[in-house]
């Protein structure tokens, strides 16, 4: 499917269609899930050549920004949720001639949202759905974070309070350590594509101050997610000690039964042994 959206009397429509020749000032062009025909035809009209999958899911940093005289080219991954934890999936943009090009396989909720922000910051061009698409993705970043905060906070009080040391505890805090790994390298990729975007001379002076405070919202998301990780490490300090405090406890009852029941069988192994009877 191919989502066209343009300007109509400086209001965002949207229209599903084929074929974009009798659509004027569009400014988006969201692909999502596309035949290979779709993508042939937004190729051909806007002069572009999309990225392949292999492209995008590369991992090099040098594949996640491309920038020429004519256009800019993005691979980002974006953390969907799949219950406790979350995986990458991969988004490509292309900006060319004022125009965002967007490629997806996937439903996401930022997209979803930036739909409903474009009736009412009314963007310009595809430069500022761009930048909104971003700025609503490190949001929901945000979010994410906090509710990882939020369940850390819930493990610590039942650990403090119980001082429990079952084994669903430990994959418990296993599995926010490695979702925190995740948000955090993601994190890191839009941070590392921010700063290309403030080197670039394609977007528009009044963009750079926006770009900038993204950037240090990203900055203080990458230091709370550090904290995050420093008290999940506590955490599960907290927990190897009291297991090991478990395993004393029960190692001294043995040593107190072992002694208790000592003598009776020091008595009974010597009655129990073959003794030679002499008879005078």
């Amino acid at each position: 499917m191919v989502n066209y959206f343009f300007l109509d009397n400086n209001v965002v429509k949207m229209e599903s269609s084929k074929y974009q020749s009798s659509i004027s000032n569009i400014i988006w062009v969201d692909l999502i899930n596309p035949t290979g025909e779709e993508k042939q035809l937004v190729e051909k009209d806007f002069s572009v050549e999309l990225f392949t999958k292999h492209e995008r899911e590369e991992i090099e940093s040098s594949s996640k920004y491309v920038e020429t005289t004519e256009e800019i080219g993005i691979n980002l991954n974006f953390l969907i949720q799949d219950g406790d934890s979350f995986t990458n999936e991969p988004i490509s943009f292309i900006i060319k001639n004022k125009v965002l090009i967007t490629q997806r396989y996937h439903e996401y909720r930022s997209l979803s949202e930036t739909y409903r922000k474009l009736k009412v910051i009314k963007p310009v061009d595809g430069d500022d759905v761009f930048l909104t698409i971003l700025e609503t993705r490190i949001d929901f970043d945000a979010d994410l974070i906090e509710s990882i905060t939020d369940r850390i906070s819930a493990i610590s009080k039942e650990m403090t309070a119980a001082q429990d040391t079952n084994r669903e505890l430990l994959l418990k805090i296993t599995a926010l350590q490695e979702s925190t790994i995740a948000i955090r390298e993601n994190i890191i990729e839009k941070q590392r594509i921010l700063s290309s975007m403030l080197k670039s001379k394609m977007f528009p002076k009044e963009d750079y101050e926006n770009m900038r405070i993204m950037i240090k919202d990203v900055g203080s998301l990458l230091d709370h997610t550090s904290f995050n990780f420093e008290r999940l490490e506590f955490l599960q300090n907290t927990f190897l000690g009291l297991v090991d405090i478990e395993q004393n406890r029960v190692i001294k009852i043995f040593t107190v039964v072992t002694v208790i029941f000592m003598p009776p069988t020091v008595i009974a192994s010597a009655y129990g042994m073959n003794f030679n009877i002499c008879r005078s």
